[in-house]
């Protein structure tokens, strides 16, 4: 009775951790999703360009994803919990901060603090789930984390649809400052204090060639619409930035501890789920930065109907991701993996064929088989990550799920964003080229802009108006094609490499494979 008693506590005991580090997960995530709602009134205030836009929403995306290798590094070996409680605590003032800034360069650098909270966060979530919880329960704890990190986003978005019928944008800040205020307190008071006996050395060189080496090719990619795909600041910068991804390989391959070390991607279970996830969070990064603006500018929506527009993703989504690892041990990691993506380049097809007078059912019917597909591919990808790895990697294994993450969704801000801002620039040229040189320029920078424009200008604004909106559609369309070629190429990928259906059984219970087989023999 009392050993019962106790079990029962324990469980309790990690499901109270599960639901704080969900809350901290939940907050990193919605502070992508959130801010991309306020982004047609950001461009209104401010005066920021598309590009400035995107540096705003994609500098956060990327310090996160340069940091969170040495992160995950760092709480191995000083412990998770503090450096869970300084990374909230980063995460939580540098918000409040933004609560007082209004200027798209101090918006930057602000958010590019928070990713550095972000990265300090993140990789510990996981890795306090994966080194509280057993092995049996661990797959579904994962898909918990995994359900959270895809429809927390969303929920994110509501609650910033929310704030914004009433408040200005800065109000998503201040909702920022309130969810780290919670998660810091519950860390404090609930999470468990663990670390690695023999964890790895700090790798501050590869640190800074992996941060140099994105930023470079983020930069390139995001510069490259407004300045010149062949001007010499963007080809010296993309040049630099795959340089130095090279530099960084040949670092670890030659350090005998390296921070991540290249060889673990000859596993099959650790490159097949690292890219897929970075190709799921390519897809959904880049389409919040892009369907938001269309719900808002091209559909009319308020920013509260644009939030909910989104809501039934979520609805799909959260639960959905619970039972992919179960489908992912019965049909395998290759298959759960491959329709996943599949189902997202669907959805992005679908939703390429949108017009400017499309309805809302249009709309749906490319988000709820992009959002199914999220979820199959997510947590199958997760779980073949840290399953590839021994325990004493945890901290690494997780930190890389989210550099996968956060990389892809950079990547996909920037690529996705770079498509639709060509596109836009390149036919809006011709229409504005009546308007003084300012005020074209404003016109060409952003559709918030243009509208802006259009709405003093009287009947030849209207005009104006309604080509901006179909640049808009065309860049759009050109960027979700780009980003269902890339799902798809991610598919095959996965369903060639990816862990069959035994191994994925095994990875999911926690048992060797020959017992997993034994089981089903």
């Amino acid at each position: 009775m009392l050993g019962k008693r106790l079990i029962q506590d324990e469980r309790k005991q990690r499901g109270a951790v599960l639901r704080v580090m969900c809350l901290a997960l939940m907050m990193v995530v919605g502070a992508v999703a959130s801010l991309n709602v306020a982004l047609p009134e950001i461009a209104r205030s401010t005066g920021a360009s598309q590009t400035q836009l995107q540096w705003i929403v994609a500098a956060y995306a990327l310090t996160f994803a340069a940091l969170l290798v040495p992160a995950g590094a760092l709480g191995d070996r000083i412990g998770r919990k503090p450096v869970l409680a300084s990374g909230l605590a980063i995460f939580g003032l540098s918000s409040l901060t933004a609560v007082f800034l209004n200027g798209p360069g101090e918006l930057i650098a602000l958010r590019g603090l928070m990713g550095v909270g972000a990265a300090m966060i993140m990789p510990v979530t996981l890795s306090v789930i994966t080194t509280v919880f057993p092995p049996e329960e661990r797959g579904k704890a994962v898909g918990t984390w995994v359900g959270v990190a895809a429809g927390g986003g969303v929920l994110g978005l509501l609650a910033s649809g929310v704030l914004l019928e009433w408040l200005p944008w800065q109000s998503i800040f201040v909702l920022n400052v309130v969810l780290a205020t919670l998660a810091l307190a519950g860390t404090l008071a609930i999470v468990p204090a663990t670390r690695e006996s023999r964890p790895p050395r700090l790798d501050l060189v590869g640190t800074l060639l992996s941060a140099a080496a994105l930023a470079a090719l983020v930069f390139g990619v995001i510069e490259g619409p407004e300045r010149g795909w062949g001007e010499l600041t963007t080809v010296a910068s993309l040049g630099f930035g795959f340089a130095g991804v090279a530099a960084f390989v040949l670092w670890e391959l030659r350090r005998r501890e390296p921070m991540l070390d290249p060889r673990h991607f000859a596993r099959r279970g650790f490159a097949a789920g690292t890219l897929s996830m970075s190709v799921q969070f390519f897809a959904a990064f880049g389409f919040l930065f892009l369907a938001l603006p269309y719900l808002q500018l091209v559909m009319g929506y308020s920013p509260l109907q644009a939030a909910g527009a989104l809501v039934p993703m979520a609805l799909v989504v959260i639960p959905l991701s619970r039972r992919a690892p179960a489908i992912a041990a019965r049909v395998g990691v290759r298959v759960a993996g491959a329709t996943g993506l599949s189902l997202m380049a669907l959805g992005f097809i679908v939703l390429s064929t949108l017009e400017v007078g499309s309805s809302y059912a249009h709309f749906l019917a490319g988000l709820l088989p992009f959002g199914a597909g999220m979820a199959l591919a997510g947590a199958p990808a997760t779980t073949a990550i840290v399953a590839s790895l021994p325990r004493s990697k945890q901290g690494v294994a997780s930190a890389v799920n989210d550099v996968s993450r956060e990389l892809g969704g950079a990547l996909g801000i920037a690529v996705l964003g770079s498509l639709m801002n060509g596109v836009y620039r390149a036919e809006m040229a011709e229409s504005t080229g009546s308007l003084p040189t300012g005020v074209a320029e404003k016109a060409r920078g952003s559709l918030a802009a243009a509208q802006q424009i259009g709405e003093q200008l009287g009947p030849q604004g209207h005009q104006l108006v309604l080509h901006a909106q179909t640049a808009f559609l065309h860049g759009f369309t050109r960027g979700l094609i780009g980003g269902a070629a890339l799902l798809l190429l991610g598919a095959l990928f996965v369903a060639v490499r990816a862990p069959g259906r035994a191994e994925s059984r095994s990875n999911a219970t926690g048992k060797p494979i020959g017992a997993a087989t034994a089981e089903t023999a």
